[in-house]
């Protein structure tokens, strides 16, 4: 069994939704029908929870008792992606939530929208392939994006818009010019809760690690830091890939 914290991009409620995030799992490696199980963490930072707060009163969808996170919903939207057992997300607070995701069928998972294994259909680029002699690789720009987020809920893909992020709003900002954005609208607090966030990742492959892109390895052990603002813009696209043979 791989230990895996990486597979972060192929649930994009931790990496599109959390001003922290962090993944734990594991995969098994008996080729496309492989399967996998991970653990989810994500929180919103106490500006970030409290600008969500005063837009959903605004908007009216504000409930009493309901958490700025909804942790059941996200886990629904999850659960019904192709080849997923199970997803269950539970809130630890009004803006955290964690919980447990089950891949019953990798293959079937990497049929998704922009994921694929072994080749890429045309017109149709990956944010996820994965190589089953070795080797995973995610990858996400402005042509992902918008797939990744489609295998999500309309309250997250809400959530991005109220953010003002490109990824949902489909508008092309480089970091500096989002950033300054939501500091107009919002206040320069907020974007600077945004600026520093990072969605931390480490993976234990099942054998050392012979290469990694856009990150750091040891052994067996390879570690990423990725910078929310930008999964939000895409200004670049973002490439990560590890490969253990």
């Amino acid at each position: 069994m791989a230990r895996l914290l990486f597979l972060g991009a192929a649930l994009p409620a931790v990496f599109f939704c959390s001003c922290s995030g962090r993944i734990d799992g594991s995969i098994r490696q008996e080729g496309a029908g492989a399967g996998a199980e991970l653990a989810l963490e994500a929180s919103l930072r106490p500006r970030m929870s409290a600008l969500i707060q005063t837009l959903s009163r605004t908007l009216g969808s504000a409930a009493p008792g309901k958490p700025v996170i909804d942790g059941p919903a996200i886990a629904r939207s999850l659960a019904a992606a192709p080849g997923v057992s199970a997803a269950a997300l539970e809130n630890t607070g009004p803006a955290a939530v964690r919980g447990t995701m089950g891949i019953a069928s990798l293959g079937e998972f990497l049929a998704a929208p922009g994921a694929v294994s072994g080749g890429t259909p045309a017109g149709k680029p990956p944010f996820l392939a994965y190589d089953p002699s070795g080797t995973l690789l995610i990858r996400l720009d402005r042509e992902t994006g918008p797939l990744v987020l489609s295998l999500l809920s309309e309250e997250v893909n809400a959530y991005l818009s109220a953010l003002l992020a490109p990824v949902a709003t489909g508008e092309t900002l480089t970091r500096a010019e989002y950033l300054a954005l939501v500091a107009t609208i919002y206040g320069r607090p907020i974007a600077d809760e945004i600026a520093s966030a990072t969605v931390e990742l480490s993976l234990e492959a099942p054998r050392a690690v012979t290469f990694i892109r856009g990150g750091s390895a040891r052994g067996r052990t390879a570690r990423f830091s990725i910078p929310l603002p930008e999964l939000l813009v895409l200004e670049q696209p973002l490439e990560y890939e590890i490969s253990w043979k």
